[in-house]
């Protein structure tokens, strides 16, 4: 949850004059309830249908605003008085009236102190929200969510009854909706998770649409690690066989063949022409000084960058970022396409910074 800020001076002024209203309405109320009862049945029942009704939902108000103030979730049977009381009083009043009319407005009046009671008690809420950084009211009814999930989870996993594992599993799915429901740190940490989505797309599709094409003269750059090969035996005179005077037979060889380190595609004229032995990955690993990415291997923030560049030089022209994810993809490399837009931007950084 974010820091909490101080209330400004306009801001108090303001929330202090919205109580006020408030409490009006529900002093209203009070007055107009006991003159409606006391009409029918004298000011002894009007004060005491009063006290019963709008005194006893004015208690439950200033506990509710109380613990709201507090930083605390308020109960639920303060919750459910602050309206079952004035429902009360009001049908109480409504059986107070001689006609459909004066029902209808006896029955309504009540209601002004429920009312106010919770427009009191959500503004004081937000209050708190804003100057402490958290909702009371928000965490406790994540926290009953998860229980519940945690709870019906593990019955539809392990329950012996299998109407009542199908039970629970539904009820999960549907408690799975309610999760985070009115958190406003989780909906705050998305839009910022959002944001650095948005902002690497938008740096990646930008580096990707003015990059400078790269000559294939910058492949000569990077110096050869490859050591050098020992010189290769005399091949033996081939040796004759009795009864063969005058021919020669040449006897095969039993060698193994030499592994030529694969040549990159697109550039192999080029290189042939100007004398330059294609970089591979391992070559450019072993400058970058990590170890050889594999496919389907985890790989490091500095192995993706690695790769990137191999991929992105495999061709001429060097390839753009959509070619070199595909490539990517499809040499079985193993890596999220977040972590792939960063090590691309890093690769067109060090371009852009190499001379």
């Amino acid at each position: 949850m974010s820091a909490g800020r101080a209330l400004t001076r306009p801001q108090k002024f303001v929330l202090g004059a919205a109580f006020v209203p408030m409490l009006a309405t529900g002093g209203a109320g009070g007055a107009g309830t006991f003159s409606n009862i006391k009409g029918a049945y004298g000011s002894g029942t009007a004060l005491g249908a009063v006290a019963a009704g709008e005194g006893a939902t004015a208690v439950l108000a200033l506990v509710l605003l109380g613990l709201t103030m507090l930083g605390q979730a308020a109960p639920l049977v303060v919750r459910a008085g602050l309206w079952l009381l004035p429902a009360a009083a009001s049908v109480m009043s409504a059986m107070a009236a001689d006609g459909p009319g004066p029902m209808v407005i006896y029955a309504v009046t009540p209601m002004g102190m429920c009312v106010s009671a919770e427009g009191m008690a959500f503004l004081a809420r937000r209050i708190v929200v804003h100057t402490d950084g958290r909702d009371a009211e928000a965490e406790h009814r994540a926290a009953a969510v998860v229980r519940a999930l945690a709870f019906h989870r593990a019955r539809a996993a392990n329950h012996p009854d299998k109407r009542i594992r199908k039970s629970s599993e539904r009820t999960s799915w549907r408690l799975a909706r309610n999760v985070g429901a009115g958190d406003v740190s989780l909906g705050t940490r998305l839009l910022d998770v959002q944001r650095e989505r948005v902002t690497t797309g938008a740096d990646v599709a930008l580096a990707d649409m003015f990059a400078v094409a790269v000559t294939p003269e910058r492949h000569a750059v990077t110096p050869s690690v490859t050591p050098a090969l020992p010189p290769a035996p005399e091949t033996p005179a081939p040796l004759a066989r009795p009864g063969t005077e005058g021919k020669v037979v040449t006897v095969p060889r039993d060698t193994e063949d030499t592994q030529v380190s694969p040549q990159v595609p697109g550039v192999e004229k080029e290189n042939a022409a100007v004398g330059v032995t294609p970089v591979t990955l391992d070559e450019i690993a072993a400058v970058a000084g990590v170890p050889t990415p594999r496919p389907a291997e985890p790989l490091s923030d500095a192995q993706l960058v690695v790769v990137l560049r191999h991929l992105r030089y495999s061709a001429d022209p060097p390839l753009s970022y959509r070619q070199a994810v595909t490539a990517f993809r499809d040499a079985g490399f193993v890596g999220g396409e977040q972590r792939i837009r960063k090590a691309w931007g890093a690769l067109m950084s060090q371009e852009e910074s190499t001379p």
